[in-house]
């Protein structure tokens, strides 16, 4: 069995999807679409930068979204591969639930940008800058990760963000709670943690406004069944229900990204091949989750053409 599976925020960088547009004539229709839905040459953001702009979460969500599903698009459209054909189930890293939805067709492709801008724009504005930060905690499990968030809060926000896989967990909270997690993070066992360069304390309560706004966004949209069952972030389960898919996905604004147990799921579920569209972040993690399946990297023609033989 396989899944495919789309990356979250980092995969972002300047020149993204540039080669693939330049050799493809879908994968332009894909940007060129998201460039039309969001009244924005999101595009050219992306070939060119600058990379300050590009980083910025109500861009940068989009834009990783755009560049996966252009990678799938080919696949689908000069590969000849159906999705609903060669995947058993779809997931995705955070704003990747969305390009996972978007992918198993739940959502179109125009909604899916303008959704992303707003979570995004509603993510950077739930809390003032300088107010929450997020920090990996590596060589240490979500138990471990907890305990180092509960012993850092002291009557402040600071919990377990994203189960990343068994090494990497990342925390969230308000900037002096995860300030106080780094230097416990050694005395209690962590090989080491570092304070990341996002914007905004994601996947923790301080987000609740964005939640809120994510809600009534929600709300307007109609979410259609998919091909494929998603897996979602907050239950690693999977799901196929729209009532459902919309209501998990203002959950998963506060709630906790639990990509570890998602992938362990459906490695229990028959799953040996997971393909990665549009990134090189899950891959790794996939591995490191399940050693014994099967994880593949999908970002250039080169990869695409690859797997369609394979497939």
């Amino acid at each position: 069995m396989r899944a495919f599976i789309f990356p979250g925020q980092g995969s972002q960088s300047v020149g993204m999807g540039s080669a693939l547009a330049a050799a493809s004539p879908y994968a332009r229709e894909v940007f060129q679409e998201v460039d039309d839905a969001l009244g924005q040459k999101l595009s050219q953001l992306m070939a060119d930068g600058p990379e300050d702009q590009l980083t910025l979460t109500a861009n940068a969500q989009p834009a990783i979204m755009a560049n996966a599903i252009a990678v799938l698009r080919v696949l689908e459209k000069e590969g000849g591969i159906r999705l609903a054909d060669k995947a058993d189930f779809v997931a995705g890293h955070s704003l990747g639930e969305y390009t996972a939805l978007c992918a198993a067709g739940a959502l179109d492709l125009a909604t899916t940008a303008r959704l992303l801008r707003k979570r995004g724009d509603a993510m950077q504005a739930a809390v003032p800058v300088g107010v929450g930060a997020m920090a990996a905690i590596l060589g240490a499990d979500r138990e471990k990760a907890q305990a180092i968030a509960d012993a850092a809060a002291e009557g402040q926000v600071c919990t377990v963000a994203n189960d990343n896989d068994p090494s990497q967990v990342v925390i969230s909270g308000h900037c002096e709670a995860i300030e106080r997690a780094i230097p416990l993070a050694r005395e209690m066992g962590a090989k080491r943690a570092l304070l990341l360069p996002v914007s905004a304390p994601f996947h923790c309560p301080l987000m609740q406004p964005a939640a809120d706004a994510m809600a009534e966004a929600l709300a307007a949209v109609a979410i259609q069944a998919p091909l494929v069952p998603v897996y979602a972030n907050v239950t690693a389960a999977p799901v196929a229900d729209p009532a459902t898919i919309r209501t998990l996905l203002v959950e998963q604004v506060t709630g906790m990204v639990r990509w570890r147990e998602s992938v362990l799921a459906m490695h229990a579920a028959g799953v040996t091949d997971f393909v990665e569209l549009g990134g090189k972040v899950l891959g790794g993690m996939v591995k490191r989750i399940t050693p014994d399946a099967t994880a593949t990297s999908i970002v250039t023609m080169e990869d695409i053409e690859t797997l369609a033989k394979s497939l």
